[in-house]
């Protein structure tokens, strides 16, 4: 608790600066935006770590080519999946989130400012739009677009339903799925907990499931086979929830409303 009294006013005030050098640098212009971000992005995420001393470790980067466009799919159980998958993937991917985020002041226009993507989830035609518009700008600029599936974190840890949004925009763009298992993250910071433990933060990249040749109706196989994949990554053999990361819905084969965020 000690540790929370003086790491959310740093935070913030951390957050403020690096945030503010963007957007002063996008009102101005400038043609360095997209490499200041890279680096103040992995910076903030980076300190962030350090601070609440949380390690990142990864397993498996060598089964991708982080060169080519892609789109990832990763469990969700603690804001420290951003922190961790930010400050330390080895390319700086665009993250698809909830358009709640770019209100936040001074963040939310960095935010946007450099290429991360807001998605209104109570106005499915425009969702549809910013997906559409990403899809254009995956296969023009080659971007690695990042989801979190479940649409948000999971309060108990089982692994949720997923929506179909990233599964229909991988078919749409046939760039391949690069599933993430995100372990240890729950035990730093768990949904609906301020409180924040120092811990060793896992990411396991499971083997590109390729979309070429898929169409719109394989969506609903595809979403199945992306969410096995992380459920398998995720899973924890050292906790005794290890079968939780499994138990949660499964991805359902009927099309829903909102089936595209």
């Amino acid at each position: 608790m000690i540790r929370a009294l003086w790491f959310y006013p740093a935070a913030a005030v951390l957050t403020l600066i690096l945030a503010g050098r963007i957007v002063v640098a996008s009102w101005l212009k400038r043609p360095s935006v997209p490499g200041l971000c890279r680096r103040l992005g992995r910076l903030w995420a980076r300190t962030i770590l350090r601070w609440c001393r949380v390690r990142v470790s990864f397993e498996g980067l060598d089964r991708v080519n982080w060169d080519e466009p892609m789109i990832l799919v990763a469990n969700h159980q603690s804001w420290f999946d951003v922190f961790a998958l930010a400050g330390e993937l080895p390319i700086t991917p665009r993250f698809i989130a909830k358009k709640e985020l770019s209100r936040i002041p001074v963040f939310g226009r960095a935010w946007q400012n450099c290429g991360h993507i807001a998605v209104d989830r109570s106005d499915q035609a425009r969702a549809i739009a910013s997906l559409q518009d990403v899809g254009d700008r995956l296969g023009e600029d080659g971007l690695a677009v990042l989801f979190f599936p479940e649409g948000t974190r999971s309060r108990d840890g089982r692994l949720q339903r997923f929506k179909k949004g990233a599964f229909v925009l991988a078919i749409q763009t046939q760039a391949p799925v690069v599933p993430l298992g995100i372990v240890g993250s729950r035990a730093v910071m768990p949904k609906g907990s301020f409180r924040i433990r120092p811990g060793h933060i896992r990411v396991r990249v499971g083997e590109p499931i390729e979309t070429r040749g898929l169409v719109h109706a394989d969506r609903n196989r595809l979403t199945e086979e992306g969410r096995d994949a992380v459920a398998r990554l995720a899973a924890d053999p050292s906790s005794a929830d290890a079968g939780d990361i499994r138990s949660g819905d499964g991805a359902s084969n009927q099309t829903e409303p909102g089936e595209q965020t």
